[in-house]
């Protein structure tokens, strides 16, 4: 198994020295300057939008180092918000410092975009959903007789509108897209977008992991340049199957989260807060699946 660098999980950071702005189901954000943000990835989980209670150890350094990886593969695709400021230079103190170890990134500050721009190469999900009631996915029409899990002809770019906290993202069609962002920024984003889940499909597929869909966020820089931001390509934002136990027709092992939507699935729970705590097998095992997707994406 890879080393790493923290053993204690840590649901929440606490950074004395800078202020926090903002903290999603997943990450801490803090202001550094006029220029830079230090996002800390926890290693807290969501499901079904409600946090859960109990950390996946590892998960935040895993999800750090997998979107390092991406970031540093998809240079030549588009600019990326990593900065060369180092975490030593923004935390000072170690004793501070010590717990961001291998799951903080010093970054630039951008003009968020507020578009989740997804895409899909296999038909799952809330896709699989939307073709079952109208042989569509997003409005985009697709054959018939497709099974679960089945190859698409060709991926598909099905972008979504960036909610406010505490709501739902929701599904959007291009020409929505458009309105939100501009024309010229809507193609530039498609096209980046498919781009890089070719690229990075490419690449897992050689090592035996197939990347059925993901999502990736955007920002524009002072010259109105895009900038993929946030996370890339994780088992987070992505689902991974592996190859040797995929088939059209089931929803196949992952992995990502999916094992523990299934588990709370098998509850009785409402999906609404407060969520209930995970078994410790549930937690090892979950913590080995994103592990593994870390050793095999970057071997």
């Amino acid at each position: 198994m890879e080393q790493f660098s923290q053993t204690a999980p840590l649901f929440e950071s606490r950074i004395r020295s800078l202020k926090k702005i903002h903290q999603g189901k997943v990450r801490d954000i803090y202001d550094v300057d006029a220029e830079h943000l230090l996002i800390v990835t926890t290693d807290r989980l969501s499901a079904f939008d409600v946090v859960l209670p109990d950390p996946i150890p590892f998960k935040g350094e895993v999800l750090t180092r997998i979107s390092q990886f991406w970031f540093e593969k998809t240079r030549h695709i588009v600019a990326n918000h990593l900065s060369e400021v180092a975490l030593a230079d923004v935390i000072t103190d170690p004793v501070e410092r010590a717990p961001l170890v291998g799951r903080a990134m010093v970054v630039r500050k951008l003009n968020a975009l507020p578009i989740e721009a997804v895409v899909r190469g296999y038909l799952i999900g809330s896709g699989y959903k939307d073709y079952k009631l109208h042989g569509s996915v997003c409005g985009i029409a697709l054959p018939q007789g497709l099974q679960m899990a089945a190859r698409l002809p060709e991926p598909l770019f099905t972008p979504a509108f960036k909610a406010p906290a505490g709501q739902h993202d929701e599904n959007i069609d291009f020409e929505a897209m458009v309105r939100l962002v501009g024309g010229d920024h809507a193609a530039h984003i498609r096209r980046v977008a498919l781009e890089l889940y070719a690229f990075a499909a490419q690449h897992a597929l050689a090592r035996n992991i197939i990347i059925a869909d993901t999502k990736f966020e955007f920002g524009l820089d002072e010259a109105g340049d895009l900038v993929l931001i946030d996370e890339a390509l994780t088992p987070d934002s992505s689902r991974f199957w592996p190859v040797a136990s995929y088939k059209p027709g089931i929803s196949p092992p992952s992995f990502d989260k999916q094992f523990v939507r299934d588990y709370l699935e098998s509850l009785q729970w409402n999906k609404k807060p407060p969520a209930p705590h995970l078994p410790a097998d549930i937690l090892a095992r979950t913590s080995d699946n994103y592990r593994e997707a870390l050793r095999l994406i970057t071997a």
